[in-house]
């Protein structure tokens, strides 16, 4: 089973329909509106002049974000036609964005230098099966005391079915997840039907990796909401922030992870 030519064909597939959407909301993106939600931008006070390495960009709207805050940034997608998307958006905002198509097991074959701060957000790690390969590809790529920042949806809530019915995966990485969806979390009713691989990442095992590729954690923060409306049954509770209705307000949607490279 290849799941990078598989889950490669599905972001493909993605990427016209998500530029499209309501969910992305281009048409306020290039009229200015950043992408990044304050739970990541409260890492990002002191990015002006530094560079950036953005893993897992998609088309690169959180690249092209960060660029506006004063960084020199590098966004990095499997997917060639997000890349191809970031790069044309990138050149209408007029913004100095740069975009590799890689695989981020391979990126260090691509991709020179060192970087200030690697970041990666919201459905990333559960698209690769080995997080002790990507915590050595951070730490490469990171500069003496250079910063780590991932946040990312809550292992919790991938151990549920799509509806929230009921337990149906381990909390824990067992292996490979191969299943079919119907449309996406941009766009739920677009007319896409096709097959991906995926892995489920407990906090420790994120945290054990980083750890034992040079790296220290320096803030872990739990968030009962997400900014993004991409499950199913939530509610929006205040503008922005939405929450899986059955689990109200009890439940991690969200975690933040800082980390620093020793020197």
């Amino acid at each position: 089973m290849d799941y990078k030519e598989i889950n490669k064909k599905l972001w493909n597939n993605k990427v016209d329909i998500h530029y499209d959407s309501e969910f992305y909301d281009n048409e306020n993106f290039l009229k200015g509106k950043s992408s990044l939600n304050e739970i990541e931008l409260a890492f990002m006070k002191n990015l002006k002049g530094k560079k950036v390495l953005h893993l897992q960009c998609h088309f690169g709207q959180d690249s092209i974000s960060m660029s506006k805050l004063g960084a020199e940034v590098t966004g990095v997608d499997l997917s060639d036609k997000a890349i191809e998307k970031g790069r044309a958006l990138a050149q209408e905002m007029r913004v100095d964005t740069q975009f590799i198509c890689s695989d981020i097991y391979d990126l260090p074959n691509h991709l020179e230098g060192k970087f200030d701060f690697v970041f990666t957000s919201y459905g990333t790690i559960g698209w690769l099966p080995d997080l002790d390969q990507w915590a050595k590809v951070i730490t490469h790529f990171l500069k003496p005391e250079g910063e780590f920042l991932i946040v990312e949806f809550h292992p919790f809530i991938w151990m549920y079915d799509d509806d929230f019915k009921g337990v149906n995966y381990t909390y824990f990485n067992s292996g490979p997840i191969k299943e079919e969806e119907e449309g996406t979390y941009a766009e739920k009713d677009a007319d896409l039907k096709q097959e991906f691989v995926c892995w489920n990442h407990g906090l420790s095992e994120v945290m054990t990796h980083l750890l034992n590729n040079e790296m220290e954690i320096t803030h872990f923060s739990e968030y009962n909401y997400s900014p993004y409306n991409c499950f199913n049954q939530t509610i929006e509770f205040e503008p922005g922030k939405f929450r899986i209705e059955p689990f109200g307000d009890k439940v991690p949607l969200v975690y933040a992870l800082s980390a620093q490279k020793k020197t």
